[in-house]
């Protein structure tokens, strides 16, 4: 570990994003000085195969310590030295595997080795980007809202906008981006559950990772009894910030375990796009467009219902020229160069830590 150093201009920073969803490592490239975007550029994918999926959901829930996470934890830093290797970045953004989140317990859990990825890559690496947040009584997640903020300027934004990331979970971000400083310009929260659930019922009954192109949820019909009673969950009623673990809404399950292949997922695909639509009563102001990030952006289903539902314009992120594939990997990209310059990664606003606080280590290779 080394002490965070101020650079005064601009880094290429590589950021690395391994989500709850399990497909696989997103690495991008972004120019910035931790304030503002400059421009990206490479990016990469390094796909989980079917074994290793299986290893990672197998460590899903476990903590710190727990048994039986040697294979997952050698599966995460394989993936990630294959993945980061060979780009001539200043420094990477290494978030790590996610298989718990408790915040208001336990803590979280990002599986990974920073510093062993340091030496393995060559370069600096930050890493361990949320436990100083959760320490500090936040809720570690979301953590993109400040690059979020980032980009509605670098996009010229002259409006409220609202950043919609549908992975395992969904998390939303409200900016303004008319304020300079995220730390008053963001509000931020996971909305609910997203992809996770619809992925788990494509593997469990199909043997396939997703629905693809929404093509079982078309098929299907929405069960509202099921969708009232998710709704129902005490979650929706929390005032933001708030965050979720990946299985928090568990009896999802139940809810469409006697349903049809199709229904099931076309009742997991409503109960995403309702989640969104009971964050829509926090914005602070009514955002002039909802641009969608992650994987769920693809799936038509979910975005028809998206648009159906809510009251402003409903577009796919890559619209704006923007990688919604690569944003979230671009993102710790980002905030490893706010850990390095030594400003905040989350506020009050963003996860509810009591203030501005700036998460992360900073490993030099030995």
């Amino acid at each position: 570990m080394i002490k965070a150093q101020k650079p005064s201009g601009a880094l290429r920073a590589l950021g690395a994003m391994s989500g709850t969803s399990l497909d696989g490592v997103d690495v991008a490239e972004v120019l910035t000085d931790g304030a503002e975007i400059f421009g990206f550029g490479a990016m990469g994918y390094r796909a989980y195969t079917g074994a290793e999926q299986a290893v990672l959901r197998a460590a899903l829930g476990k903590w710190h310590g727990d048994a039986g996470l040697e294979a997952a934890f050698e599966t995460v830093q394989r993936a990630h030295i294959e993945a980061l290797s060979g780009f001539e970045a200043d420094l990477v953004g290494f978030h790590g595997q996610t298989l718990a989140h408790e915040p208001r317990g336990r803590g979280t859990h990002q599986m990974g080795d920073g510093a062993a990825l340091a030496d393995a890559l060559g370069k600096t690496v930050v890493w361990d980007f949320r436990s100083a947040d959760v320490e500090l009584g936040g809720e570690g997640a979301p953590l993109a809202p400040f690059f979020h903020h980032a980009c509605a300027r670098y996009l010229t934004y002259e409006r409220p906008v609202a950043f919609l990331n549908l992975g395992g979970v969904g998390n939303i971000s409200f900016v303004d981006p008319r304020i300079a400083q995220p730390e008053a310009a963001v509000l931020a929260f996971d909305t609910g559950p997203a992809n996770a659930p619809l992925n788990d019922l494509c593997t469990e009954r199909l043997g396939q990772p997703y629905d693809k192109g929404g093509a079982l949820a078309r098929r299907g019909t929405v069960e509202t009894g099921a969708l009232e009673l998710f709704l129902a969950d005490p979650y929706f009623y929390r005032m933001p910030p708030k965050s979720l673990d990946r299985d928090a809404f568990g009896e999802m399950r139940a809810l469409v375990l006697e349903l049809s292949d199709a229904d099931a997922a076309a009742t997991l695909t409503g109960m995403a796009a309702a989640s969104v639509l009971q964050a829509m009563d926090h914005a602070p102001e009514p955002p002039c467009e909802l641009l969608v990030t992650g994987g769920g952006r693809l799936n038509p289903v979910m975005m028809q219902m998206l648009a159906a539902a809510l009251d402003c314009p409903v577009r796919d992120i890559d619209e704006t020229g923007l990688n919604g594939d690569m944003l979230e990997a671009q993102a710790f990209g980002y905030l490893a160069v706010r850990v390095a310059r030594g400003l905040p990664t989350s506020c009050p606003r963003t996860t509810g830590v009591r203030a501005a606080v700036g998460g992360g280590i900073v490993s030099a290779p030995g």
